[in-house]
């Protein structure tokens, strides 16, 4: 069943923290990373207009606790990645993301979280082509149980070899190194 898109103003009114990080816990580890038309469209009906909104700054209120923050982080940092995958679109918020995601860090949110959720404050460094990034990211990662942390590798060693994730340059209308199109065509990394 496909929620009705809501109008802007409609999802300044309806979706809240408890929301955002009630459908996304609701979908879980097995949807979260998956390349999912079904889900993605669940994502783009539910919360297109939220992600907009969050992407111009009228939810940054939602930083005064943990589930309000994790929530602006998903919406500008997962939600795009499912809404718009395969488009430039889909990275276009990372910068903010990775803002919102260190004011959280700085005020211990990432702490009050459940683990299993706790990651995707660690994300926005992880995505991020920039390798002081990746070294956070690297770091954060190294705090969680679980195999988080081979994840943070995989993305530092891609940024360290290429400065970029070759699997973006399609979207983002870059051209690929002869070196980039060998990785991707030996089943590189796609994200």
């Amino acid at each position: 069943m496909t929620m009705p898109t809501r109008t802007i103003e409609g999802a300044r009114m309806n979706v809240t923290p408890a929301t955002v990080v009630g459908f996304w816990r609701e979908a879980g580890p097995a949807r979260w990373f998956a390349s999912d038309e079904a889900f993605d469209n669940e994502c783009r009906n539910g919360f297109l207009e939220a992600h907009l909104l969050a992407a111009r700054r009228e939810f940054e209120h939602w930083l005064g606790d943990a589930e309000g923050a994790l929530a602006l982080v998903l919406l500008l940092d997962q939600i795009p990645r499912n809404v718009f995958r395969r488009s430039a679109h889909a990275y276009a918020t990372d910068g903010l993301a990775r803002h919102y995601a260190s004011r959280a860090l700085t005020l211990g949110l990432d702490t009050q979280v459940d683990v299993a959720l706790r990651p995707f404050f660690y994300l926005p460094f992880e995505h991020s082509e920039a390798m002081a990034d990746q070294e956070r990211s690297l770091e954060l990662f190294a705090r969680l149980p679980g195999d988080s942390a081979r994840w943070a590798q995989l993305h530092y060693d891609i940024i360290q070899r290429f400065g970029r994730f070759p699997h973006r340059n399609a979207a983002l209308g870059r051209d690929s190194t002869t070196e980039e199109r060998a990785f991707l065509a030996e089943g590189g990394f796609s994200g």
